[in-house]
């Protein structure tokens, strides 16, 4: 095998890794707030029409207390599964894409700038939504159940109930695409265009606490500008995945037309539903997930020299 093709399949498959663990770290962690984001993000406002669920939640941790309460502790991990099964190969494939959208966007520079690390990043998170928006769609239906735990269908008989119902295309499994396109794409776009240019600007420290406290700020700002930016379209997404208002009638269909509705009816706040749950998961999930991936990627490297 020629050393040029070795060497590429060698750093490949330490992008895998790397992307697979930090991926399945953060999960881990950070599903909780997840759901909480979903929950408040599906809730319509109060005065617009729409029947109030006999459960409303007013933030983050009432949202939290009410779930535990109603729906018991473990409530906060409903919908886990499909992240879970998806995150190792949808982050994996998300960094390895990374680094592959970067040798098309040079544009004659011998070193990557600002413009290659934002454009491979829109690429990476457009290929990751793609992959990952049938388990999103599972996930949603899960999370917005209320029934107590042992009352929730399975992942399983969710999907195939989705599949019975509406198919496998853009009103079926892949429903919500688009929202998923622009909510991953623009994400990734800030997420990494700012990471590593931020990372190349700013000084390494060669105490590895300091080094690791530098990686993980810039890692948190970087998460939390592009849940800031990306929030309308998540919000959107939940809402076209999500319950319609009213069973049978199908009120948000694509994703523009969604966030114009929700804007109209709830005023132009209301597509930031959600938005100080994606900070608190997404500020210090990027964080973990970028750390994570240049540690374990070190100790790859190291390991198969």
């Amino acid at each position: 095998m020629p050393s040029d093709v070795k060497e590429f399949l060698r750093q490949a498959a330490m992008q895998v890794g790397a992307g697979g663990s930090a991926g399945f770290v953060e999960v881990c962690i950070m599903h909780p707030l997840d759901l909480v984001k979903t929950r408040l993000q599906l809730q319509a406002s109060p005065g617009t029409g729409v029947a109030k669920s006999t459960t409303y939640y007013n933030g983050v941790f009432d949202c939290i207390r009410k779930m535990a309460k109603s729906e018991g502790v473990f409530s906060l991990y409903k919908g886990i599964l499909p992240p879970v099964l998806v995150e190792t190969p949808k982050r994996a494939v998300k960094f390895l894409t990374f680094e592959q959208y970067k040798r098309f966007f040079m544009f004659g520079s011998d070193k990557p700038t600002p413009l290659t690390f934002s454009l491979a990043g829109l690429g990476a998170g457009i290929t990751e939504a793609i992959l990952v928006n049938p388990f999103e769609m599972v996930k949603v239906t899960l999370q917005a159940n209320k029934n107590k735990m042992g009352q929730v269908p399975s992942t399983w008989a969710v999907t195939k109930q989705i599949i019975n119902e509406s198919g496998f295309g853009l009103n079926g499994l892949n429903r919500g695409l688009t929202a998923t396109i622009g909510r991953n794409g623009v994400f990734n776009m800030i997420y990494f265009g700012f990471y590593h240019s931020v990372k190349g600007i700013v000084p390494e420290y060669k105490d590895p606490v300091q080094e690791f406290l530098r990686k993980v700020g810039i890692g948190f700002v970087s998460g939390t500008l592009g849940s800031i930016v990306n929030i309308p379209f998540d919000v959107a997404k939940s809402r076209i995945q999500g319950p319609q208002p009213v069973p049978g009638q199908v009120k948000y269909r694509t994703t523009f037309g969604s966030m114009m509705i929700v804007a109209r009816e709830e005023g132009f706040g209301a597509l930031y539903k959600g938005l100080t749950p994606k900070v608190m998961r997404l500020g210090p999930g990027g964080a973990i997930m970028l750390v994570v991936y240049d540690y374990v990627y070190a100790f790859l490297d190291d390991y198969f020299k």
